[in-house]
């Protein structure tokens, strides 16, 4: 592999029209294209500009819609002055693409004539930059890769595919790509995509893909990267089903959410589970043992048979009068009627708005019996008869989810009969209220409450499906959860991202299969990344001391990351000397996190007002002038700094119910650097670290 890289000092202002730069100035004319480019998809955005809608729509509502599609396209080809418009080449031998050359980049940029001056990176002329290697050059001569220092191209790097005299090297600008500070949000990896991570990226819409990775591994960045793709694969029918993206919490999604609008879409909805199931507002707690419970997946049949336990078998006949005759229909065959809907196993809601109908359609037999001949109109009045209204009322009643659920955890005896031979009576003890609300309003519900009416709602009317849905961090959710989640994707795909190790729930998964049965994708392909990019290997070998205390069997990542000096361990004589490591981190370029336990947070929080160093939360923006964010262990999950301090390891683990999850916590927070961790002890360190 050939090495060539030129700095250049200053910024330059790109000229409306690109000069042709010398043959011997390969650097050059790298530049013209890049500035070229760039004046090419400002022509495209004026072009969508200038488009006049006036005579072209039929109404008002057709303006609006075609205004709002005109708009995202406008967004869609706004150039983002520090991103690389295209960030790799790809030369084609004479075999399929005969002399052909493709820039590689974000979007897709076409000149006046339409000929194409960068390649969308999801196109599949473009795999080959992700793919190709001597063993199999996918016929491609020459890859070549660019550097840049803010927008400028400042350096490029070629590696010659069937060229047997060049020695295998690693790419040093992959690796200052990988290495380069972070301030700010989560950035793309689209540059830096690795052939395993590809696969996955591109793997069709139809089949859900479970992708277990420990920390640095990408699989954050994999599954929004995916989502590019079967965009830009099945944009037309993703537009009707839509999507989402799914997080633990709101500081994660903020993290991740410039990620996408820098690939060009920018209508991917982002949510976290709570956000999903709230129905009621969750503003109470449960103890561990009532929110494992409440999570299991047998709390489903549970409120299955308490929804169904409302229809009661008919004791009455129903008499339907019409003009100067009735109609009988006998409670025997009503009760026939309202069995044979019950057997179907259908909604609680479809059943009940089908039972008239069925009532309806026996009155129609005996007119048509008496000799008249009724129509569909006949027999949807009749559906609408008094009499029949009030059956249905008094057979099939409305069922309010929120009441259930109330009714099920404020009444020992409602439980007792719903729950027998499914939850013993200790599980029912502990998740009974012991002073019940009044109402549904002034119930404090928890988070697992949520989730339980989320599933009675859907026993009683269908949750719409999503094409395709992207669940983050799913190690921590309960089968309850899952089952949230994956009533969201019936008819759909999913992609399911996640590190078993990093499970700091007490219902954390055991195992992807049993995950993957709840969320009802039992067929899932499980892909597992093992080769770490972010985490330096001394960081990840310090952290992965734990897993046999916590995740035996579990392969250890392996970083191809190696930074001698990237771990700082030693004891802490107090507040004063964590302020000092976060200063000294700081002297280095890029984001610093302060992660620790979530009880030292108001020390340390006034410990660094204390010392006028500002500090961000979790969720907030860092800047060039405010890199450190105060991190609760508990928050710590998905997020990435160049520097992390980490403070008393025990004090993380002893924040925990249990010491499994007090070291999986730990093992989370000791793997968010990407560049150097310093970790500071003021009590002896776990003895699982050695």
């Amino acid at each position: 592999m050939s090495y060539f890289q030129r700095t250049f000092g200053g910024s330059t202002v790109p000229a409306p029209e690109a000069p042709e730069a010398p043959a011997h100035d390969p650097l050059g004319r790298e530049r013209a294209h890049l500035t070229a480019s760039r004046s090419a998809l400002r022509a495209m955005r004026e072009d969508v500009e200038a488009l006049d809608i006036r005579d072209v729509t039929a109404n008002w509502v057709n303006a609006v819609v075609l205004e709002s599609q005109i708009s995202e396209r406008i967004r869609a080809l706004a150039d983002l002055a520090h991103t690389p418009l295209f960030f790799g080449r790809l030369d084609y031998l004479h075999t399929t693409q005969e002399g052909q050359r493709f820039y590689i980049g974000r979007r897709h940029v076409h000149d006046p004539d339409g000929d194409p001056m960068v390649i969308d990176w999801r196109a599949p002329v473009s795999q080959p930059f992700y793919r190709a290697s001597r063993k199999d050059p996918m016929d491609v001569r020459l890859r070549r890769r660019f550097g840049y220092t803010g927008g400028d191209l400042t350096a490029y790097e070629d590696e010659h595919l069937t060229d047997p005299t060049e020695a295998d090297r690693t790419s040093r600008l992959l690796q200052a790509e990988i290495e380069r500070p972070r301030v700010g949000p989560m950035r793309d990896i689209v540059a830096t995509i690795q052939p395993e991570q590809d696969e996955i990226v591109r793997s069709g819409l139809s089949g859900t893909v479970c992708v277990q990775g420990g920390p640095g591994t990408g699989k954050t960045a994999v599954g929004l990267h995916r989502v590019a793709y079967l965009l830009y694969a099945h944009r037309e029918r993703l537009a009707r089903t839509g999507t989402l993206v799914i997080g633990p919490n709101r500081s994660f999604l903020h993290y991740i959410e410039q990620v996408l609008p820098a690939l060009g879409e920018l209508e991917v909805k982002q949510a976290t589970v709570a956000d999903l199931v709230a129905h009621v507002e969750a503003r109470g707690t449960d103890e561990p043992a009532a929110a494992l419970v409440k999570g299991d997946a047998r709390m489903a049949e549970v409120l299955r048979r308490a929804v169904r336990s409302h229809v009661t078998m008919p004791a009455e006949p129903v008499m339907v009068v019409r003009g100067s005759r009735r109609w009988r229909v006998p409670a025997y065959e009503l009760e026939d009627i309202v069995r044979e809907l019950l057997d179907r196993d259908i909604r609680y809601g479809a059943a009940r708005d089908a039972l008239p109908q069925r009532i309806a359609h026996a009155v129609l037999v005996r007119m048509e019996q008496a000799g008249e001949a009724p129509d569909d109109r006949v027999q949807d009045s009749v559906a609408r008869n008094a009499a029949v209204k009030a059956a249905v009322k008094t057979v099939w009643p409305q069922v309010d989810p929120a009441k259930l659920v109330l009714r099920l955890l404020s009444d020992p005896d409602f439980l007792a009969e719903h729950a027998e031979g499914v939850l013993s009576a200790d599980e029912q003890k502990a998740i009974l209220w012991t002073r019940p609300p009044r109402s549904v309003r002034s119930a404090r519900w928890s988070p697992a409450d949520a989730v339980l009416i989320d599933e009675a709602n859907d026993l009683v009317e269908r949750t719409p499906s999503l094409g395709h849905v992207v669940l983050d961090e799913a190690q921590d959710l309960s089968p309850m959860q899952y089952r949230a989640v994956g009533r969201r994707c019936t008819t759909g795909s999913a992609t399911v991202l996640g590190d078993l190790a990093q499970g700091t729930t007490p219902w954390a998964t055991a195992s992807w299969a049993e995950a993957l049965a709840h969320l009802g994708k039992p067929d899932a392909v499980v892909e597992e990344l093992t080769a770490g990019f972010r985490v330096p290997r001394e960081v990840v070998a310090y952290a992965s001391r734990l897993l046999p205390h916590m995740s035996p069997g579990l392969a250890e990542v392996r970083s191809v990351r190696e930074s001698p000096g990237s771990l700082e361990i030693r004891p802490s004589a107090g507040d004063g000397d964590v302020v000092a490591a976060c200063l000294s981190a700081l002297r280095h370029e890029g984001s610093t996190g302060l992660i620790a336990a979530d009880d030292r947070v108001p020390a340390l929080a006034a410990a660094l007002t204390d010392a006028g160093v500002p500090f961000l939360a979790p969720g907030e923006e860092t800047t060039p002038d405010v890199r450190l964010t105060l991190v609760p262990a508990s928050l710590a999950k998905g997020l990435e700094y160049d520097y992390v301090v980490l403070d008393d390891p025990a004090a993380v683990v002893a924040a925990e119910p249990d010491e499994r999850t007090g070291l999986r916590r730990l093992y989370v927070a000791l793997t968010r650097a990407v560049s150097g961790l310093a970790v500071l002890h003021s009590s002896p360190l776990p003895c699982q670290l050695g």
